[in-house]
């Protein structure tokens, strides 16, 4: 997530350098073949106007659609942070002596409460991994340019940055041993982690250290980490349909092919001057609609370990942060900071 409140010029033309000479060459080359008089023909103004227009609903279509999955995944991940905030709450509160006929050490309250807790920031670490493992559609499964540029955004703009920070909170740091070699071998790990949160705790009711109603509240909050894990899941692996998604690209495409042979005809009627005034202006216009097609592009999978990925990594220490001093621990992980302007 970019936290910076705007975006330098530099800093933008390092991103989109590559578009803006393609751009060029395209509009200088066209250009240079009306100058030569190799072409004499142009394409009146209306019709690729009123293209423009459509591709513009198109893509700006394309845009919302993109932002309104980023922005339901941030929501998720909002109910992830209070329900694991009322997690330890529940934990904290719940379970005591109150209702056993043979009372249990403090000690060993505190051992239960820690297992249940760190068990739940295991599965905390463990749905973001999984939301991390590159789906096929998204960049750095595409191979070629794609890719490289993919795996090199991720670098350098995405997760990348978080350097050593992630192997502060490996799963096996909050797993007993023999529980981490279990859960791990599933297919999905964050499941199993759930599943035995329940069995730990229908255990704790067959020791009447919760009663029913504890016990009926406490599975009622681990259906809501299913139901949180399961819209993320949705979002990670259901696309935005590839015939929306694809053909803004197309669309894009051919405006720019039309866009020289119309707007450059056009402006060489003002003399030499309008030769070199419409090889940029042309690239320009063009590269509005190339940089709305990528903006959505990228904003369509917000787990995919980029520069604009939900910071999952910074709302996972916050979780651990806040259920650690739920249990009295002083020994706390420092929190997530942005880094070039980017939180991961």
């Amino acid at each position: 997530m970019i936290v910076n409140k705007g975006m330098s010029v530099i800093g933008l033309l390092k991103w989109t350098w590559p578009h803006i000479t393609w751009l060029l060459l395209l509009m200088g080359g066209v250009a240079a073949l009306y100058h030569f008089e190799i072409i004499r023909f142009s394409i009146p103004w209306l019709p690729v106007s009123v293209v423009g227009t459509a591709v513009a609903f198109y893509v700006g279509f394309k845009n919302n659609q993109a932002y309104d999955r980023m922005w339901e995944a941030r929501k998720i991940w909002g109910g992830i942070v209070n329900d694991s905030r009322s997690w330890g709450m529940m934990v904290d509160g719940f379970i005591s002596n109150h209702f056993t006929d043979k009372a249990v050490s403090e000690e060993e309250l505190k051992s239960i409460k820690k297992r249940l807790v760190y068990r739940h920031i295991g599965w905390i670490y463990a749905h973001r991994s999984q939301l991390l493992i590159p789906a096929p559609w998204e960049h750095i499964s595409q191979g070629g340019h794609t890719e490289k540029a993919a795996r090199y955004n991720q670098e350098h703009f995405g997760v990348g940055l978080l350097g050593d920070e992630t192997s502060k909170s490996e799963l096996n740091q909050f797993l007993p041993k023999e529980e981490y070699e279990r859960l791990i071998n599933y297919k999905n790990t964050a499941t199993q982690i759930i599943n035995e949160q329940s069995r730990d705790l229908k255990g704790l009711r067959e020791k009447n250290l919760i009663e029913d109603f504890r016990h009926m509240e406490l599975v009622t909050m681990l259906k809501s980490f299913y139901t949180l894990q399961g819209k993320n899941e949705r979002i990670k692996k259901f696309p935005l349909p590839r015939q929306y998604a694809n053909m803004s690209r197309y669309f894009v495409g051919i405006l720019i092919l039309l866009l020289p042979f119309s707007m450059i005809p056009e402006l060489m009627k003002v003399g030499e001057f309008g030769l070199w005034v419409a090889i940029p202006v042309t690239a320009l216009i063009g590269w509005i609609y190339v940089m709305m097609e990528i903006i959505a592009d990228y904003t369509e999978n917000p787990f995919q370990s980029m520069i604009n990925d939900i910071p999952m990594m910074s709302l996972c220490r916050t979780i651990e942060i806040d259920l650690l001093e739920m249990l009295g621990e002083t020994d706390l992980p420092s929190p997530i900071k942005a880094k070039n302007g980017v939180l991961m």
